[in-house]
């Protein structure tokens, strides 16, 4: 009985030990994971551009001075009319081939007008998502970023173009920092697009224990001194261990197509944030700059980075 007990439950042996292994590591590293502070630079907001139509014409003046209004052509009122006999039935036969395809022309106007009105109401945004795991001996760039955060002016289209161009151009400035990356782009109608920009947000901005330093749509928020000293004695680097860690992430909504290449290596990288620091004002409709840590003393380890970022691929 108990071999045959043993038989049934032997298939089951080795999934349930990988599942105990990845909870033992998750719950293991979960208070390191929820340990590091953050900053956070952004704004926007989507809303769909305002845009006005103006319908053509629908009425048309016949050559011989004839007129029809209501969306149909003009036709001159000529009898008899060759090649159908002339007779009553004959124009009768005529007038409603053309009613029926004065009906389709305006059907179809009125599509391509519906059409034009929703894409324009309610547009493709593509929402983009580059992420970068750097040395955290990469100090100077975690200082642009706190700079950054403290004069920029995230209440306008122009000023959100700025903040963007000025991290990836932090970030495309010190490759010797590189280690980690991950690229994530994907392209909505505004409502959904809308959704998935603050999923994605909210994703990242879980995996702090705090927002040291916030500056999102020209509202400038930072932690007391109080805070800042808690964080630093309860980090990880508390515990000096190994392997430090700075993640940076650039979360962009843009109106159109904006595709970024999946990280391969520093060339692919370099591409993507050369792409996605390109985007113009006029077309940026939201912006995230997200990184961890953010108080000084405050690192993530390799544990950290397995934990909270197992989708970052070594660059």
């Amino acid at each position: 009985m108990a071999n045959k007990l043993l038989t049934i439950i032997k298939p089951f042996l080795k999934p349930l030990l990988a599942l105990g292994l990845v909870l033992a590591l998750f719950l293991g590293h979960a208070d390191s994971a929820l340990a590091a502070s953050g900053g956070r630079i952004g704004g926007g907001s989507f809303r769909a551009p305002a845009r006005s139509f103006t319908a053509p014409s629908r009425s048309y003046t016949a050559p011989s001075g004839g007129y029809y209004g209501g969306g149909g052509f003009g036709f001159p009122f000529i009898l008899p009319f060759f090649g159908f006999g002339g007779g009553f039935g004959g124009l009768f036969s005529i007038l409603i081939v053309f009613a029926i395809a004065n009906f389709l022309m305006n059907a179809f106007r009125n599509m391509s007008e519906e059409k034009t009105i929703a894409e324009a109401t309610n547009p493709k945004v593509s929402v983009a998502k580059v992420q970068v795991g750097l040395l955290a001996q990469a100090r100077e760039l975690q200082t642009d970023l706190e700079k950054l955060a403290r004069r920029a002016d995230t209440s306008t289209p122009t000023g959100l173009a700025n903040v963007l161009q000025e991290t990836t151009l932090t970030l495309l400035r010190h490759p010797e920092y590189w280690v980690y990356a991950g690229t994530e782009s994907q392209q909505a109608r505004l409502e959904a697009a809308e959704a998935q920009f603050n999923r994605l947000a909210l994703t990242e901005r879980s995996k702090f224990s705090e927002e040291t330093l916030s500056n999102f749509n020209s509202q400038l928020k930072q932690a007391d001194s109080a805070s800042l000293a808690v964080a630093e004695k309860s980090g990880p680097l508390a515990n000096q261990q190994p392997g430090e860690y700075i993640v940076v992430t650039v979360l962009a909504a843009a109106q159109g197509q904006l595709e970024l290449p999946q990280v391969t290596s520093p060339d692919t990288l370099r591409q993507a944030l050369q792409q996605i620091g390109s985007v113009s004002g006029d077309r940026l409709m939201a912006l995230e700059v997200l990184w961890a840590p953010q108080a000084e003393g405050d690192v993530l380890t390799s544990d950290d980075m397995i934990t909270m970022y197992p989708n970052l691929r070594l660059v």
